[in-house]
C-alpha cells in the first residue's frame, strides 16, 4: 500500500476505507515500512513481527465480534504512542538510552485502544523524562517544527506531535504535566487534548510527577480527539490517581459562552503572537461570546511554583535512583532541573502543597464566574538554535499559560488559531474546572468548523461531520414542555443545575397537552393518549446524571418523570401527568406548545383590560 494513499487520514476515512476494503489489515506492514527515515520524531518503529502479532490478535477479536463497527470502532487504525508510556514488544525509554527494559504488559490506555481494534506503529521522542516544553533534550535528536525546521516542536511530547501533524497517524498519545500535551500542538497546528487528572488510566506511564501528569491526545481534528477520549476514559481501580467521573458537569458551555482571558497578557515581545491572539480573541466575539478581563496573579504565581518551588521534587523522586547511579546518562539540562529537588526539604514541600491550595482555591472561585478561560497556549516560539543557547529561561516562557492548570486541577483543550505573519501556527487554549473536558470539546468542534483551517502540516481541509446531538455518558437528555421552558420561570431550576439546552423538537404524534389548574406558577400537563394526538414542541436539555434526582424531586404533583417519545423516534425522559390531574385540566394541544398558549393567554388579559 502507498502511504501516500493514506496521509492525512481521519478516523473516520480509515474506518471508510476498511469497511470499503480499500486497504486490509496486512497493508500495515507496508505502511510503516514506508514510514520516513530518518525521523527524530521516532525512538522506535513496530517491527513486522510486533505488527504481526497485533494484526493476528485483532482479527481473533474481529471473527469474534457480533458488530465490527460497534465492537472494534478503530479496527486497524494505526497510532503513536509517546516513548513514556509501555508497549508490549516496545523499551520504554523515556528517551534515556540507559533504559532498555522491554515492556511485557501495555499500559492501560494502549489495553483499552487496542481493544478497541488499533494498531501500535511506533514510539514516539520527548523531552527526556518529560521534562520540558521544546523538544529538544533528547539523545535521539531534537525534533523540529513541521512547519519551519529551524524552530522547536514544542514538548516534551514533541515526536507524538510531530507524527500527527504529518498526518502519519490520525492520532496519538502524548503526556501532560505541565503543559506538554498543549504546547506541542499549538506549534504544530492541531488538536491536544489535556484531560481531567484521573480521567484516563496512568498505569504504565513512567512518571514524571505522578501527582500531577495527565496521558494526552493529539488529533488532527477535534471530532477525533473526543472519540479517542471516550474510548480511554475509564476507572482504574489498580491507578491509585485514577478517578469516578462525578457526572456533575455541563456537556456543553453557554449557547452565548462568557470567557475570561487574562487583563495583562504577556507575549515576551513576540508580536506576531501578541497580534495572533487578538485576531483569536475577535473571531470568539464572532462566534457570539463575551470576553472579560480578569486578574492573572493567581495563575501566575501558581504556574511558577511548578519548577521554581518545591513541586521539581517530584521530578527527582520519579527518577532518583537513576539520578544517583548513573547522572551521565542524563541529558545535561534535564539533569540540572531535577536534581534541584534535592535542595527542599519536606517543610518545604509541605509549605507549597499549602499554597498550591490555597492558589487553586482562588482560581477555582474566579473560574466559577465563566464558561471558560481563553489564553494563547504559548506566547511566543524560539528557533533550535535561541533554545540552545538559552535552554531554562526559553522554556519557561513557553509554560506561562500551561503550567498552572494540573496543579489547579483544571481541564484544557489546545486549538489551532490560525497563523502568524511568519507563516508559524498560532495557537489558544480553553482552560476550565475538572470534568468540564466534554463542554470545552464541543466548543472546540464549532471553533474548528468556523475557522476551517488545513489539518496539521498537511495541504488539506478537514471534512467535518454535521454536529449531532448525541447523548453524553454522563447526563440524562431531558424532554421539558412548560415553565421549564428558556424563558420560563422554572428555567433557573435547569440552569443552576449546569443543564445545558440541546434542540427545540416535537414529540410524536400521541400526545395531548393540558393547562393544570391551580399551579403556581401556570404548569401544563403533557400526556399520551390513544386518539386525537399531535405533536407538542418541547426542549431537550441535558441534566448531570448527579443532579438529575434533585431536579426530579422539586417536581410536584400531578407531574412526574418518564418516557416521553420524539417526533423522529427517540425516546428520552420527560414530563408526564398523573391523569387524576387531567380531570378538569383544559385542552390546549390545538396551540402545539406551552410558549404559544401563554402568549394567547396573556394577549386575552391585555385585550381584557
Amino acid at each position: 500500500m502507498s502511504q501516500n494513499k493514506c496521509i492525512g487520514w481521519t478516523l473516520q476515512e480509515w474506518q471508510t476505507a476498511y469497511l470499503n476494503q480499500d486497504i486490509h489489515l496486512e497493508d500495515l506492514i507496508d505502511y510503516v515500512a514506508q514510514l520516513p527515515q530518518p525521523d527524530h520524531a521516532w525512538i522506535s518503529i513496530a517491527t513486522t513481527e510486533i505488527l504481526s502479532q497485533q494484526i493476528e490478535a485483532l482479527k481473533q477479536k474481529a471473527d469474534q465480534a457480533t458488530d465490527l463497527s460497534k465492537e472494534l470502532p478503530l479496527y486497524g487504525i494505526p497510532f503513536a504512542v509517546k516513548d513514556n508510556i509501555d508497549v508490549t514488544g516496545f523499551v520504554t525509554t523515556a528517551a534515556c538510552k540507559a533504559l532498555t527494559t522491554v515492556a511485557t504488559q501495555d499500559a492501560e490506555t494502549i489495553r483499552l485502544l487496542k481493544n478497541a481494534g488499533a494498531i501500535v506503529v511506533g514510539k514516539t521522542n520527548l523531552d527526556q523524562f518529560a521534562t520540558g516544553l521544546v523538544g529538544t533534550r533528547s539523545p535521539f535528536g531534537a525534533v523540529s517544527n513541521t512547519f519551519n525546521a529551524d524552530y522547536v516542536s514544542g514538548g516534551s511530547s514533541s515526536g507524538s506531535a510531530s507524527v500527527v501533524a504529518r498526518g502519519l497517524v490520525p492520532f496519538a498519545l502524548g503526556t501532560d504535566t505541565a503543559g506538554s500535551g498543549r504546547v506541542p500542538a499549538a506549534f504544530n497546528n492541531i488538536i491536544g487534548l489535556k484531560p481531567t487528572k484521573g480521567r484516563f488510566s496512568n498505569r504504565g506511564l513512567l512518571p514524571a510527577c505522578k501527582s500531577l501528569d495527565c496521558i494526552s491526545i493529539f488529533a488532527l481534528t477535534v471530532t477525533d480527539a473526543d472519540t479517542i477520549a471516550q474510548m480511554v476514559e475509564h476507572y482504574d481501580a489498580l491507578d491509585s490517581y485514577s478517578r469516578q467521573h462525578p457526572k456533575t458537569a455541563p456537556v456543553k458551555l453557554s449557547a452565548k459562552p462568557y470567557f475570561a482571558i487574562p487583563q495583562k497578557l504577556e507575549f515576551f515581545g513576540d508580536d506576531q503572537a501578541k497580534y495572533a491572539f487578538q485576531l483569536a480573541v475577535e473571531q470568539l466575539k464572532v462566534l457570539g461570546a463575551e470576553i472579560t478581563e480578569i486578574d492573572f496573579s493567581a495563575f501566575e504565581l501558581l504556574a511558577a511554583q511548578l519548577y521554581q518551588g518545591s513541586w521539581v521534587a517530584e521530578r527527582t523522586a520519579a527518577v532518583a535512583k537513576l539520578l544517583a547511579q548513573q547522572p551521565d546518562v542524563f541529558d545535561p539540562t534535564v539533569r540540572t532541573i531535577i536534581q534541584k529537588g534535592h535542595d527542599f526539604s519536606a517543610v518545604d514541600a509541605y509549605n507549597a502543597e499549602y499554597l498550591k491550595q490555597d492558589l487553586s482555591r482562588k482560581i477555582q472561585d474566579i473560574l466559577s464566574q465563566f464558561d471558560a478561560l481563553i489564553v494563547p497556549t504559548s506566547p511566543t516560539i524560539h528557533t533550535l538554535v535561541e533554545m540552545e543557547q538559552s535552554p531554562i529561561s526559553l522554556n519557561s516562557e513557553f509554560g506561562t499559560y500551561t503550567n498552572f492548570t494540573n496543579l489547579a486541577d483544571l481541564s484544557a483543550l489546545a486549538l489551532p488559531a490560525g497563523f502568524r505573519t511568519d507563516g508559524l501556527p498560532f495557537g489558544i487554549s480553553l482552560i476550565a474546572p475538572a470534568w468540564y473536558d466534554q463542554a470545552l470539546i464541543e466548543f472546540g468542534k464549532i471553533w474548528q468548523m468556523h475557522l476551517n483551517l488545513k489539518l496539521g502540516a498537511l495541504d488539506r481541509y478537514a471534512s467535518i461531520p454535521k454536529l449531532q446531538n448525541t447523548v453524553s455518558p454522563h447526563h440524562i437528555r431531558v424532554a421539558v414542555v412548560g415553565a421549564h421552558l428558556t424563558g420560563m420561570p422554572l428555567n433557573f431550576q435547569l440552569l443552576t443545575r449546569d443543564a445545558v439546552l440541546v434542540e427545540t423538537t416535537h414529540t410524536a404524534e400521541h400526545y395531548a397537552l393540558f393547562a393544570l389548574n391551580g399551579t403556581i406558577p401556570p404548569k401544563p400537563g403533557l400526556a399520551r393518549v390513544n386518539e386525537h394526538g399531535q405533536q407538542i414542541i418541547v426542549e431537550l436539555w441535558d441534566v448531570p446524571t448527579a443532579r438529575f434526582g434533585e431536579f426530579v424531586a422539586e417536581i410536584p404533583t400531578p407531574l412526574g418523570m418518564g418516557n416521553v417519545e420524539l417526533a423522529d423516534g427517540r425516546w428520552v425522559k420527560g414530563f408526564i401527568c398523573e391523569p387524576y390531574g387531567l380531570n378538569d385540566a383544559e385542552n390546549i394541544s390545538h396551540f402545539g406548545g406551552w410558549r404559544a398558549y401563554i402568549q394567547h393567554r396573556n394577549n386575552s388579559k391585555v385585550e381584557q383590560a
